[in-house]
C-alpha cells in the first residue's frame, strides 16, 4: 500500500510576502549601516577637531611659558645692575605688576581659545550627499 502525498508547495502570496520581508529587512539593514557609518564619521571629525584644538592650546601655553621665562631672565639681568635697595625694590614692583598683567592676559587668551575649541568640537560638521 503505497500512499502518495502531494508535494508541499508554498502559495504564491506567501512567497511574495517572504520576498518583500527579506527586501525590507535588507533595506533596513542598509539604512542602519549608513546611519552607523555617518555617526562614526561625525565622531571621528569631532575627535580630530578636539585634538587639533588641544594642540593649538598646548602650543599657545608653551609660547606663553617661554615668553614668561625669557622675561624673568631679562629681569634677573636688570636687577644685578641695581645701584641700591630702593632701585631693586622699584624694579621688583614693576616686574611683578607687568607679570601679573601679562598672566592675566594669557589666562584670558587661553580661556577664550579653550572655549572656542570646545564649541568648534561639538559643532556637527556639514554633511552632504556622499560625504
Amino acid at each position: 500500500m503505497k500512499t502518495t502525498t502531494a508535494p508541499f508547495e508554498i502559495p504564491a502570496e506567501m512567497r511574495a510576502m517572504a520576498e518583500r520581508s527579506v527586501e525590507q529587512a535588507k533595506l533596513a539593514f542598509n539604512n542602519y549601516m549608513q546611519a552607523a557609518q555617518e555617526a562614526v564619521t561625525t565622531f571621528e571629525d569631532r575627535v580630530k577637531a578636539s585634538q587639533a584644538g588641544a594642540q593649538g592650546i598646548s602650543k599657545k601655553a608653551m609660547n606663553f611659558a617661554e615668553r614668561n621665562v625669557l622675561t624673568s631672565f631679562e629681569f634677573a639681568q636688570k636687577i644685578v645692575q641695581a645701584k641700591d635697595v630702593q632701585e631693586l625694590i622699584r624694579m621688583q614692583t614693576e616686574f611683578v605688576q607687568s607679570q601679573m598683567q601679562a598672566l592675566s592676559e594669557q589666562i584670558k587668551d587661553l580661556g577664550e581659545t579653550a572655549t572656542r575649541t570646545a564649541m568648534d568640537s561639538v559643532k556637527a560638521p556639514p554633511r552632504g550627499p556622499g560625504s
